[in-house]
């Protein structure tokens, strides 16, 4: 069907008056009806993600109702019967999630349901807890205000694996959500078919993270900003528990508002996300500031150090919480003999020198923290989880323990306010610690950039461009000649499944890998330089420019 054949059918079949509205406002916006329509939401590895709004191409009830059934029809064919569905603080989150239970429960599933907003990490165990088949979280984590999103978790609390991810596109793609016919969920709840969890879950939930915890975090002081999410009230309440009686908020960000008007891309990635906790820690001194996202599965922090509060990135929290978290394990006399780190291909190597201190292994994985939960499972078949010690990717995700398989900010808050208190008694900020870590092994620069091709136009572009690097690959970057190139689409050399990757190795030890973003339509770009700090920042700012032409950027 055309965009406008499409945009017909909608205002033909349609019956809920908000889409309605949005359908005529677009009337005689070409460009608005286009990329509402010009292709159907794709039922991705990562579940959906895609704008608020009318349309095939959209996040709405009726692209939510397609995607359930396509579920519930998935789970049919397994004998499946149970499912766990909770929702972040955005945009009509609440509203797809009734919608997600009352499809589920009009296929006769059973529906765990979160009675609040919960994080991302609170489903994945909400979802083991209940012993159930599959689970729903409505989120599109870190993303602007205008998107949502709907991942889909297995019985394990990992999100669904690649195999069952296409089983389940299989199903979705046959769906009509104009056909998908359900009752109002107060019925479904009166029948006992749904069900929301009791307060005890949630409880259950905060004991496991607290059982990873390697110390205390006495005598710290934390300003802390939710960024408008759902870390507002778990996140205080386990660094209480670890021994933090100093917690200062960042008011206007630290209650649920789905709209971020105090930051309009909640990242912690990005350094404006933690402007006013670093802001409000001035005010009042903290040692540390800690941001969680929207759906509390990443975090950012900024260290008070030398006058100033310095930004720790994602690839340098994942190294020092990995060296934090042996050491005390070493120094408890619980570290296991081969402790197992996890990291995705696109985060830091200079892991692999910390690992090789504590005779750690070390798994590559591809970027999506499911890989990561993959490895924990095959390690549990082996009745070897315990060897597990900590899983990260560079993007601020990062996992301590098996009870969840998703990454927690939750726990890493934790950690981090442990860690914190740890160095503090030696008199040393965590910004110390790293550049120890630098001095012994030497320094690793990191930069990631980020294209954007919005829309259908943007999308072909970006297949294009990606065709083009493929076919005549850079032989060098910076001045310096690329000698080993990987194509993860076609390459044998590691066990890993076929993804949209490019990688570039260069002769100095430097680094590009460049691969489309499974949430957003954005090229992303992963720069490594290991030199000196001068000589790291003047390549990389060559490597970025060499990018902007090959992206057709400048």
């Amino acid at each position: 069907m055309t965009v406008q054949q499409k945009y017909e059918l909608w205002l033909k079949r349609a019956t809920d008056e908000t889409i309605l509205s949005q359908l005529k406002a677009m009337e005689n916006d070409e460009t608005a009806k286009t990329n509402a329509f010009y292709k159907d939401l794709e039922f991705g590895t990562a579940g959906l993600r895609g704008e608020i709004g009318a349309g095939s191409n959209c996040l709405n009830i009726y692209t939510i109702r397609k995607a359930t059934q396509g579920v519930a029809d998935y789970m049919r064919n397994y004998g499946m019967k149970t499912a766990a569905v909770s929702c972040d603080c955005r945009i009509n989150s609440d509203l797809f999630l009734k919608t997600v239970a009352e499809v589920f429960s009009a296929n006769g599933i059973t529906v765990y349901m979160s009675k609040e907003l919960m994080p991302t990490p609170f489903l994945s165990y909400m979802t083991r807890y209940h012993k159930a088949d599959i689970g729903v979280m409505i989120t599109a984590s870190h993303n602007p205000a205008k998107y949502n999103g709907y991942k889909v978790y297995g019985a394990d609390g990992c999100q669904l694996t690649d195999s069952a991810s296409k089983e389940v596109t299989g199903y979705f793609a046959v769906v009509d959500g104009f056909d998908v016919c359900t009752e109002n969920l107060d019925t479904y709840i009166a029948k006992g078919i749904a069900k929301y969890i009791e307060d005890q879950v949630i409880e259950d939930y905060l004991t496991e993270v607290k059982k990873q915890s390697v110390g205390n975090a006495e005598g710290v002081s934390v300003t802390y900003t939710a960024l408008n999410g759902t870390g507002y009230k778990l996140v205080p309440e386990i660094l209480k528990r670890v021994g933090v009686t100093d917690i200062s908020y960042v008011d206007e960000q630290c209650y649920p508002d789905g709209r971020f008007l105090t930051c309009s891309y909640p990242n912690p990635e990005k350094a404006d996300a933690l402007k006013l906790g670093i802001e409000k820690a001035k005010s009042v001194k903290s040692d540390i500031v800690i941001g969680t996202d929207p759906d509390a599965d990443r975090i950012g922090t900024a260290v008070y150090h030398g006058g100033e509060y310095k930004l720790v990135s994602g690839n340098e929290m994942g190294v020092l919480l990995a060296d934090f978290i042996m050491k005390k394990k070493q120094e408890n006399g619980n570290l296991p003999a081969v402790p197992v780190l996890v990291k995705t291909i696109v985060t830091t190597n200079l892991l692999n020198k910390i690992a090789s201190e504590y005779n750690a292994e070390v798994y590559n994985v591809l970027t999506g923290f499911k890989y990561i939960g993959d490895v924990i499972a095959k390690l549990e078949k082996k009745n070897e989880e315990s060897r597990y010690v900590l899983g990260f990717e560079e993007s601020y995700g990062y996992l301590s323990g098996t009870y969840v398989r998703d990454k927690d900010a939750v726990v890493t808050s934790m950690l981090v306010a442990e860690m914190t208190a740890y160095y503090k008694k030696q008199g040393k900020t965590l910004i110390d610690r790293i550049n120890e870590i630098y001095a012994k092994y030497g320094l690793y620069s990191h930069k990631t950039i980020s294209f954007e091709f919005a829309g259908a136009e943007g999308s072909a572009t970006m297949k294009r461009l990606l065709t083009k690097i493929r076919n005549h690959k850079p032989t060098a970057f910076a001045g310096n000649n690329v000698v080993d190139f990987i194509d993860y689409l076609t390459q044998e050399k590691f066990d890993l499944p076929k993804s949209n990757v490019l990688s570039f190795l260069m002769e100095d030890g430097s680094q590009v890998i460049i691969r489309p973003s499974g949430t957003e339509p954005l090229i992303k770009m992963y720069i490594t330089a290991c030199k000196t700090k001068e000589e790291n920042e003047k390549q990389i700012a060559q490597i970025i420019d060499e990018l902007h032409v090959l992206f057709e950027k400048k």
